[in-house]
């Protein structure tokens, strides 16, 4: 039993240590789309890597209900027992929520600044599209109208 107990606890540990990782991608987001102008290649590295790390971080999860939902029993039985454990493992876990939701207040912070950028680079681009339209248009025209050479010559000598 306290192999797991220790199991339990190296899991969490990894757990923060991935939730630290992913709290630093969110700052590095938050900066790019601060930048101007936006680096979309780092912007998508860092989305590229914070799914990495959200893989990695539904694993430990997966494992950690696992063995958890396999020792409860006996956990709750030897409460008293592995007391100090169960301390250890609640405090880690609060950590852990704790991160969590400062991660989740973060992403939402993330996700305007993208959707604020998203709006510009649209309407950037709807003008980039009128521009070239008018351009586009203005060149017809000038087609259509085929200039004529002046008639006239001045025959003086």
């Amino acid at each position: 039993m306290e192999n797991y107990l220790q199991v339990l606890e190296e899991s969490l540990y990894k757990k923060l240590d991935v939730l630290d990782r992913i709290e630093k991608l969110g700052i590095r987001q938050e900066q790019i789309l601060n930048t101007i102008p936006v680096s979309e290649d780092d912007f998508d590295s860092s989305i590229e890597e914070k799914g990495r790390l959200i893989d990695e971080l539904g694993k430990l999860d997966e494992g950690f209900e696992s063995l958890y939902a396999h020792i409860k029993e006996q956990l709750v039985a030897g409460k008293s027992k592995y007391r100090t454990q169960i301390a250890i493992l609640q405090e880690k876990i609060a950590e852990v929520t704790e991160k969590s939701i400062a991660i989740q207040a973060q992403e939402a912070r993330n996700k305007k600044l993208a959707e604020i950028f998203f709006a510009n680079a649209k309407q950037e681009l709807k003008k980039g599209r009128r521009s070239s339209k008018v351009a586009l248009n203005y060149y017809r025209n000038m087609n259509k109208s085929q200039m004529v050479s002046p008639q006239f010559m001045d025959k003086k000598k």
